[in-house]
């Protein structure tokens, strides 16, 4: 009768075996397979390509719509910088004859018609230079804006990407995590089903249903991190209407190592961040040519017409203003734009210094995430789907305990896991060196004209 017993749960899990070596090679066998070119974003199901997400976020992203509006904010600051002000329209009476305190009561004096009475004009005529100058001060600000719209763009693909692959990476972890909870709960039905036999000690049954919780709590956690990284991805398009939206990508297994010869010799000096501070600069520069013409003083001139009341004889006035720089020399003005001058200077080595040295990590974490991708995929999959496949049929051949069959499972799950973090490491280090490279190559901001 016992052994009746034995053979019926020997059998049952042979059965269980099958199925989860079969669920381990499957994944094997997927992990092999080079990805296929993602389809087009399909507006009636809204599924997401990484085209299409990187296309949202360019449209619909709310910092970038706000980095459009500041280039406009500093055309309309440009176009004002360059006017004069406006003139002014002068009115005047004087001489007004009044009563002596000899004559009052008796009489009331002059009208308004015994004055002397003017009508002008008169315009202030800014110093040589300084509208001219206000007017590169203002283009350079335009300039200043486009290179941060350039730059905010290239930061923006670099995050949607990021964030595209978090969302590839945690649907592909649960999925595998998925597999590995029916895997345990396969082996931990096995382990049962020996203990009631009285095949196995209670030890073993405990032993298998450890993994099984384990598999439970990673499962739990994988699945609370995609729902932070579709949230996080919904984000960065501008549509939080998008979060659940499924996508359709796989994390890249090839590397392109064609990015490494793209060197910063090759983008440094057109990349936004140095166009930027370069602009920056400039302007600097610009607002301390322009604060060493403050002190010279702008004339305002007048001309009026009118006549003497008495006589009724017309006249015409001119007259001239000058303020004397004898208090304020905007001594102040001249240092702040030196020191700004330093400053922006300071702040272009500081940005080319990051720059580099952003591009000299991204390289070593790219060239480590290769590595390690392609020794997973070479020699760590195949060694621990080989062990698998050997354990399993040795264990039907009563070669191997149950507990080292469980030790095997949990060593190729682990695997596998970690397969799958090593390809979101290659793709986001990728994606940094994407956006450094094509950051180099943007169109250059246009020479706006306010």
């Amino acid at each position: 009768m016992k052994q009746r017993i034995d053979s019926t749960v020997l059998r049952s899990l042979a059965c269980s075996l099958a199925f989860s070596g079969g669920c381990f090679l499957g994944f094997a066998a997927q992990a092999a397979d080079s990805p296929a070119p993602p389809p087009p974003v399909s507006s009636a199901t809204n599924v997401l390509t990484l085209d299409g997400a990187v296309r949202l976020a360019l449209e619909n992203n709310p910092e970038l719509r706000a980095s459009s509006g500041r280039i406009d904010a500093a055309t309309g600051r440009a176009y004002q910088a360059k006017l004069w002000t406006n003139p002014e329209l002068t009115l005047s009476a004087e001489d007004w004859p009044v009563m002596s305190a000899e004559d009052w009561p008796v009489s009331g004096g002059g009208d308004f018609s015994d004055s002397k009475q003017t009508i002008g004009v008169a315009q202030t005529i800014p110093f040589p230079g300084k509208k001219k100058l206000d007017r590169q001060i203002g283009v350079s600000g335009i300039r200043l804006s486009e290179a941060d719209l350039i730059l905010r763009r290239v930061e923006l693909v670099r995050d949607v990407k990021s964030a595209f692959y978090q969302v590839l990476a945690a649907e592909r972890l649960v999925d595998v995590a998925a597999e590995l909870v029916k895997v345990a709960e396969s082996s931990a039905s096995t382990a049962r089903k020996r203990v009631a036999a009285g095949a196995a000690a209670d030890q073993e049954q405990l032993r298998a249903e450890i993994p099984l919780e384990q598999a439970r709590t990673e499962l739990s956690g994988f699945q609370r991190e995609l729902t932070t990284a579709r949230q996080t991805l919904a984000l960065l398009l501008g549509r939080p209407d998008l979060t659940e939206a499924p996508v359709s990508g796989a994390l890249a297994e090839n590397a392109d190592l064609g990015l490494l010869e793209q060197g910063p010799e090759k983008w440094l000096p057109n990349h936004p961040s140095v166009l930027a501070v370069k602009t920056s600069r400039d302007r600097a520069e610009l607002e301390l040519r322009r604060a060493r013409l403050e002190p010279y003083p702008d004339v305002r001139m007048g001309v009026a017409g009118g006549r003497i009341g008495e006589t009724g004889q017309s006249i015409i006035q001119m007259g001239l203003s000058i303020p004397l720089p004898i208090i304020d020399r905007s001594k102040g003005k001249k240092q702040e734009a030196q020191a700004n001058v330093h400053i922006a200077q300071a702040d272009q080595v500081a940005v080319e210094q990051r720059l580099l040295r952003e591009w000299g990590t991204a390289s070593k974490r790219f060239r480590t995430a290769v590595e390690q991708v392609a020794s997973y995929r070479e020699r760590i999959l195949p060694k621990a789907d080989e062990a698998l496949r050997l354990v399993q049929a040795g264990f039907e051949q009563g070669k191997f305990g149950f507990i080292d069959l469980l030790d095997t499972q949990r060593t190729t799950a682990e695997a596998r896991l970690a397969y799958q973090q090593k390809l979101l490491e290659l793709s986001v280090a990728q994606a940094e060196l994407e956006s450094l490279a094509a950051g180099g190559i943007q169109p250059q901001p246009g020479k706006t004209q306010p």
